[in-house]
């Protein structure tokens, strides 16, 4: 005959409702006492963890993706929250987003109801592990506690993720957690390593450490990840294939794979030529396209004599580098040339020296054959306050939420390095100098965002001619999609009268300076309960809908916006749509300032 651990605790049998996650409540409401919890820790059997599954599409229990871990509480089963004085107090002080958890009540506050009139531990790990993961940026809300059918005690808990591997690490600390929160006479958890591997005893400020470096370790880029929420928009089937950035789009014979923007259309050979600076060049020039001239050297003696037969100021760049590694430019003497040369040897064993073009530095991401965005880029820079050294502006502007390492990030933290204080130099600075008020204050050479650089949208700008002439780099490398490096004074006028060209064509280009700009601002307004009218080169969208194709970047566009029922706010591309929307509705930096 099977015994309840509430009768052998000698108390009263609880509710018998166990559908204990997010509808039913307990019905038990006494809070147990100290000797009551100390009589039945001396029968106590602890949580055991039976399995842990990942369902990663529709299941039996939800069309969303869900960890499951089947839990027996043992004889916790006796000890609904409101049985543990303090519990429901110390789990909400160390995780205060449980207040705005629902659950049944629909309501913030909902979850802590449930807590104070009493619910089983399993339904506490659901929701804790949700929260966790909301903690690291993952936005999950769907969970499900329920209990195993002709085994008392047993519960699958069962949660959203966005990562599996982050998932199943969320449900093990969740577990750790409310562990440890428990009378010292009751704690115990077996099998936790059913679920996720860990690393020495459970401390909560470490765990969420681990957990926040898993969770950035296997977080795709901005590149991917821009990819895999249009078409998740668009109700196109997405599937991460590898620890990397292999997503997979898609089934059967529509299936497509992407590794950050480069498709299964991209040719391998057409990366190869991108790779190669001096071939690619070599191809362009042969078309007739506008590039520096320049030399391949490998030695400082010749990337001088190079730069001499070229004329002063050079560029030095490795042959073969990437993200603007080891990269000078506006080299004007021998001695800078020759420092040129050793920073990009540090990245390639050839060399190239090449003119300097005048000008800003520019970013034109052509897809298909279409130019799709182009973007201003501009150096790693601070702007002075009249008090602050360089370097304390540095740090300063690192504490901007959106800067982060490396490429995961909206922007990238500035590094001082010896190109820094070489850089500065130039200009009779250095880290100690203190720059006057509003002064603004180069850090680099080159304006690529993984040095810190920031970008400025001008997609609305490029004149016609220079967006051929980007169509044609594209196409004559043979790239599927390209980022063509384009320097000239103003990219509103031809560069036939201005002077510049293209310095260089990138394969697999990043997509994080095109992303940050209206649709982010939309995605933030929308999240604060705002409705959405944006109008640009690709069509109309409300609330991040397309009710509209095309360039719809003009007045017409934004009357639509405006007409439409229910719109808070809106986001008009054209000058003179910009116009006719604040006449009758807020712009979208209007209304941030009220968030």
């Amino acid at each position: 005959m099977f015994l309840s651990p509430a009768k052998i605790f000698g108390l009263k049998e609880p509710g018998t409702n166990r559908s204990s996650g997010c509808c039913g409540v307990s019905q038990e409401k006494r809070t147990m006492s100290d000797k009551e919890i100390h009589r039945g820790a001396s029968r106590f059997r602890p949580i055991r963890v039976v399995d842990a599954r990942v369902f990663r599409g529709p299941h039996l229990y939800s069309m969303t993706p869900m960890v499951q871990i089947r839990i027996d509480l043992g004889a916790l089963e006796a000890f609904p929250t409101d049985k543990l004085p303090g519990f429901s107090e110390q789990i909400v002080r160390l995780l205060p987003g449980l207040a705005g958890h629902g659950c049944s009540y629909g309501a913030a506050g909902g979850f802590v109801r449930r807590m104070q009139e009493g619910t089983w531990l399993g339904h506490v790990v659901e929701h804790v592990a949700l929260e966790l993961q909301s903690m690291l940026g993952h936005r999950v809300t769907r969970g499900k506690t329920r209990s195993v059918k002709g085994s008392p005690g047993t519960y699958n808990v069962m949660f959203a993720y966005k990562d599996e591997l982050v998932g199943l690490l969320a449900g093990r600390v969740a577990l750790e957690l409310v562990d440890s929160l428990l009378p010292a006479n009751l704690h115990g958890v077996e099998g936790l390593g059913d679920i996720a591997e860990t690393q020495g005893p459970f401390e909560f400020a470490a765990r969420l450490q681990q957990l926040k470096r898993l969770a950035a370790e296997r977080a795709l880029g901005p590149t991917t990840a821009s990819l895999v929420r249009e078409a998740e928009r668009r109700g196109i089937p997405a599937a991460r294939i590898d620890d990397s950035s292999l997503v997979l789009f898609g089934h059967g014979k529509h299936q497509k794979r992407i590794r950050a923007s480069c498709s299964d259309l991209t040719s391998e050979i057409a990366t190869e030529i991108a790779s190669d600076k001096d071939l690619t060049k070599f191809l362009l020039q042969q078309a007739g396209l506008p590039v520096p001239r320049g030399e391949l050297v490998r030695s400082a003696q010749d990337a001088v004599a190079a730069a001499a037969r070229l004329g002063y100021p050079v560029v030095t760049k490795p042959l073969d580098g990437n993200h603007g590694s080891g990269v000078n430019i506006g080299l004007a003497t021998e001695d800078e040339v020759r420092w040129g040369f050793e920073q990009a040897r540090e990245h390639s064993r050839s060399v190239i020296v090449e003119q300097h073009f005048v000008g800003s530095d520019h970013r034109i991401l052509v897809i298909g054959g279409k130019v799709v965005a182009l973007a201003e880029r501009v150096p790693a820079h601070v702007v002075g306050d009249g008090r602050s050294s360089v370097a304390e502006l540095v740090e300063e502007t690192n504490r901007d939420p959106r800067r982060g390492e490396g490429h995961s990030s909206v922007l990238t933290r500035i590094e001082i390095d010896e190109c820094v204080e070489h850089f500065l130099s130039k200009s009779q600075l250095t880290l100690a100098s203190v720059p006057a008020p509003g002064q603004m204050v180069l850090l680099r050479p080159t304006a690529n965002l993984s040095t810190g650089g920031t970008a400025i949208d001008r997609t609305e700008e490029i004149h016609p001619e220079n967006a051929l002439i980007a169509r044609r780099a594209a196409q004559i490398v043979g790239l599927d999609i390209a980022g063509i490096d384009f320097v000239c004074p103003d990219i509103s006028r031809p560069v036939s009268e201005t002077g510049g060209g293209i310095i260089e064509v990138n394969a697999g280009p990043g997509f994080r300076m095109h992303l940050e700009r209206a649709r982010m601002l939309a995605h933030i307004l929308q999240a604060n309960g705002a409705t959405v009218g944006l109008t640009s080169t690709t069509g109309v969208y409300l609330n991040g809908e397309r009710i509209m194709t095309g360039d719809c970047s003009g007045p017409q566009s934004a009357r639509i916006v405006l007409r439409e029922p229910g719109v808070d706010v809106s986001r008009c591309w054209n000058v003179r749509a910009a116009a006719s929307c604040a006449k009758g509705l807020p712009s979208m930096h209007a209304m941030l300032a009220r968030f």
